[in-house]
């Protein structure tokens, strides 16, 4: 049958056409290189495929002249359409192979190669030879020119057809895109010494390491997809090469909202058990509107208020959260190490907070336990029976509860105790490791723990395993709320392992790892703020380090540029000293207080709130001093020997002061700023700690002098004394028995919400 039909002419099934690819852009080779003609494809006329049983190869020049002395190729055989740039060894003698060694010839050019086979010959491959490429770099030809005409290399065009005209502005890399904008990527290549070589190499392609930033097509067209910056890989030579950087834009603006609501509310009430979602819409620095980012959603109080990974709020009791979301690595607005802070990448972006109240009261579980004592009476406020204490192997340091009620970390010098709150009986007693538990994440997978006698702070797993180990003591520490970090003011102990603060703050990011920053002066607290874009830190003045790293970049990217990151840099100082510090849930408030002077109340008030969005280029130490107003300082009135708490309710209505000393129990109003004294009954000298119920109506104070638990009404404040709780946990001898007559002060005291009663 013939192609038209008819009864003369090509025949169905014979070969018409052979294509070699890449059939406009080419090979590129360094002088002396070997490579190979990709597997020619052959097709009749009616554009079916035909098979070919062998091709012979050959090298022309623009001319159609086979030529030889730029380029070669094997001609036909095993290793048929095998390149050299330069002359394939032939007729060597010596039992030496042809076609095994290529000579360089240190010629450039560009020439052609041509399959043939079955009758027909392929389109012309091009062939570009050029010195050894040994580097490429993504950007612009410094001037603006026609490359299809030039022909002078040093004007950074190239002659070559297959490059298109290209200017100088706009290029992709020395900007980031918005998301879903195009942009051209172009490319120079230089040779061993130095010298600009691109018009030379032939047509370059590009790849993205991280194809959810940018996509990148054959034309080296670049659309800006997810925030972030990633490598740029150059491909040439049949290699590829690091050329550079694209940067989609990062938002510089998260608005998080309640749907169906009035305009700039940040405030909602949502009854338990009920389905509130949120909207987060997030803008970058051009206006651009930003889709399908992976934002993290975070509740200062999830056991209360969680949310989800898609921004939509359940109360599973009453009670009261901020609720923020965060673009932020590794999830959002990646980068490369080297990159981060150019152009924002790398950073995280944090959105307003959103608070959300459930109404209503619930009962509580509580635990009371003691450094002096080896028993931990749990309390159960659904329950009329009177609990009974329960006996544990040593006497604890510290005690932590997850955040879901079911399990209590309790430190040891000796071991770290493992206690299941929902039978009240020990479960694990792990050896492995020693100290005080400092903290536990949100989620409750990570714990903190500090080892005076083998100066090591632990990240321990709810598995049971140590994660990683950092020389150093902790003294206080905390996790932001969305579980990725923890700041830990530092320690030095001494032979008898007490521990003095030092001037060393440790952070551990599930990103980055461990950091230790210098400080100015020792720290004795720590306090996350609300949102969680830094910490606060307690000592002979309150600072606060950023979690936007101080970013100084050098010269115009990419060329030459030299970003430099200083970790957690200062963002506020107030001269004013505190003990203990706080964060109110609002993020309207940074609350303290210290013994020195007869003991006073800090509040350091944020008139604006804390800054959000976009971190910015370097962090000035007045990064949160600008959105704070003037700050509260109050006598305590009290007695006070040492600070042992600052509690803000999660309403961020009262803050309490739990103190060594004597006296009653101050209680502050940040919205008013008074402090109010509640009295203590029942011979209750001081409050020595305490932990608010979830709704925030009850505050549960263990106090020195009756060493007892009483339970202060937080809109009253009033000390109910029918309602005083007796743990009576007794003392733990320094002969190792406990003893029978002697109870000594609950000062270790953790809480979980039961059920909702009304």
């Amino acid at each position: 049958m013939y192609c038209n039909g008819g009864d003369t002419g090509p025949v169905v099934g014979q070969v018409s056409t052979i294509t070699l690819l890449p059939r406009i852009y080419g090979i590129s080779m360094n002088q002396g290189q070997i490579a190979q003609v990709s597997t020619p494809t052959a097709t009749d006329c009616k554009g079916t495929s035909v098979t070919v049983s062998a091709y012979t190869y050959g090298v022309f020049d623009a001319n159609g002249k086979a030529t030889l002395n730029i380029a070669d190729v094997v001609p036909s055989g095993t290793n048929a359409g095998k390149l050299c740039a330069g002359t394939w060894n032939r007729n060597s003698g010596a039992g030496i192979a042809d076609y095994t060694t290529c000579n360089e010839t240190d010629l450039s050019g560009e020439v052609y190669v041509v399959a043939s086979g079955a009758g027909a010959n392929s389109n012309p491959l091009p062939i570009f030879v050029h010195p050894k490429v040994a580097s490429v770099i993504l950007g612009n030809p410094t001037a603006t020119a026609d490359c299809s005409t030039s022909t002078d290399p040093s004007s950074n065009c190239c002659p070559l057809a297959s490059q298109a005209t290209v200017t100088a502005d706009p290029y992709v890399g020395n900007a980031c895109l918005s998301q879903g904008s195009t942009g051209q990527l172009v490319a120079r290549a230089y040779d061993s010494a130095g010298a600009n070589i691109t018009c030379q190499v032939g047509h370059l392609t590009f790849a993205a390491q991280a194809t959810t930033i940018v996509t990148i097509d054959e034309n080296g067209v670049a659309t800006a997809q997810q925030p972030g910056s990633t490598v740029i890989t150059a491909n040439l030579t049949q290699t590829g090469s690091s050329a550079g950087f694209f940067s989609t834009c990062p938002p510089t603006k998260i608005s998080l909202t309640v749907p169906n609501v009035t305009s700039g509310t940040s405030s909602v009430s949502v009854d338990q058990n009920t389905t509130q979602p949120l909207s987060a819409v997030a803008t970058d620095q051009y206006g651009t509107t930003l889709t399908g980012l992976t934002l993290d959603f975070v509740s200062t109080t999830p056991i209360t208020v969680p949310v989800s990974t898609t921004g939509t709020v359940t109360p599973a009791f009453p009670g009261a959260a901020a609720i923020t979301a965060f673009c932020q690595p590794p999830d959002c607005n990646t980068a490369p190490v080297n990159q981060i802070g150019l152009f924002g990448n790398g950073k995280p972006i944090a959105s307003n907070d959103v608070n959300v109240t459930s109404p209503g009261t619930n009962s509580t579980l509580l635990w009371a336990g003691s450094t002096q004592s080896r028993y931990i009476y749990p309390v159960d406020f659904t329950n009329t029976a009177l609990s009974a204490a329960v006996r544990l192997p040593y006497a604890p340091n510290s005690m932590v509860l997850s955040n879901d009620g079911t399990t209590m970390y309790m430190g040891t010098d000796t071991e770290l105790m493992v206690f299941n709150a929902s039978t009240n009986s020990l479960t694990s007693e792990f050896t492995n490791v020693a100290g005080k538990v400092l903290a536990i994440s949100p989620d409750g997978t990570k714990i903190i723990i500090s080892d005076p006698r083998k100066n090591l702070t632990y990240l321990y797993t709810s598995a049971g395993a140590i994660t990683s180990t950092y020389g150093g003591v902790g003294v206080r520490a905390q996790f932001t709320q969305d579980n990725n970090t923890v700041y830990i003011t530092m320690g030095t102990p001494d032979s008898s392992y007490n521990v003095t603060p030092n001037n060393q703050l440790l952070v551990y990011s599930s990103f980055t790892g461990w950091n230790q920053v210098s400080l100015t002066a020792p720290a004795t607290d720590v306090a996350i703020a609300v949102p969680s874009v830094g910490a606060y830190l307690a000592g002979a003045a309150t600072t606060a380090r950023s979690y936007c790293s101080s970013t100084t970049i050098v010269g115009t990217p990419p060329d030459q540029s030299s970003i430099t990151n200083v970790a957690y840099p200062l963002a506020d100082t107030a001269t004013i000293p505190t003990d203990r510090v706080a964060a109110t849930n609002d993020g309207l408030h940074i609350i303290g207080a210290t013994a020195t002077a007869g003991g006073s109340l800090v509040d350091l008030g944020f008139s604006k709130g804390l800054p959000l969005a976009d971190c910015p280029t370097t962090v000035a130490p007045d990064y949160f001093t600008a959105n704070r107003g003037t700050s509260n300082t109050l006598p305590l009135g009290v007695t006070v020997s040492a600070i042992t708490g600052v509690i803000a309710t999660s309403d961020s209505a009262k803050a309490f002061i739990t103190y060594t000393g004597s006296g009653s129990l101050p209680a502050y109003n940040p919205s008013t700023g008074v402090l109010s004294q509640v009295a203590l009954t029942s011979g209750a000298t001081a409050p020595v700690a305490a932990v608010p119920s979830a709704d925030n109506t009850t505050l549960y104070v263990g106090t020195s002098g009756d060493n007892q638990i009483h339970l202060i009404n937080t809109t009253t404040l009033v000390d109910d004394a029918t309602k005083i709780i007796a743990p009576k946990l007794p003392l733990y001898n320094s002969n190792g028995t406990d003893s029978s007559t002697t109870y000594v002060t609950p000062n270790l005291i953790v809480q979980h919400p039961r059920k909702a009663t009304s």
